[in-house]
């Protein structure tokens, strides 16, 4: 059964995600851990979120929502760090997690981008309603409200 959680203290399971993405060569959820045992992201401004998804008890995936930094409105998000464990794609759960992150962000947020390099994560997005973007800082953006 999956559950979707808001994330409050890095986690063994969460360690079991960083070492699975970080062999299959994405580094971001590597770059979350740090950033969050430096206190450097916590995902603690009006608006951010980040959320764990479990199935069965057992973390199968991670995603954040930030205010953007690569632009000056706090009125933008950016999608970070989502990740889902290869055992348990195509399940809906990246689908689940990223619906939930969005889930109210209009209160805070008018746009969400977020950056990608893969043509599996882009169709991912462009199917939940982000379009490709122009922009050296992202590749899909998604207006809320």
């Amino acid at each position: 059964m999956l559950a979707i959680t808001p994330l409050t203290t890095i986690t063994s399971g969460l360690n079991d995600l960083e070492r699975e993405a970080s062999g299959q060569g994405f580094k971001f959820v590597s770059r979350f851990v740090n950033d969050w045992h430096a206190a450097v992201n916590r995902f603690d401004k009006a608006g951010e979120r980040i959320l764990m998804a479990s199935w069965s008890g057992r973390a199968v995936g991670v995603g954040g929502l930030n205010v953007d930094p690569y632009v000056s409105s706090a009125r933008i998000a950016r999608l970070r760090h989502l990740y889902v464990a290869g055992d348990f794609r195509r399940r809906g759960i990246g689908e689940a997690l990223v619906l939930a992150l969005l889930e109210g962000a209009a209160l805070h947020f008018d746009k969400v981008r977020l950056r990608t390099d893969t043509p599996a994560a882009a169709c991912f997005y462009l199917r939940l309603g982000f379009e490709g973007v122009d922009d050296p800082m992202a590749s899909h953006a998604r207006m809320l409200g």
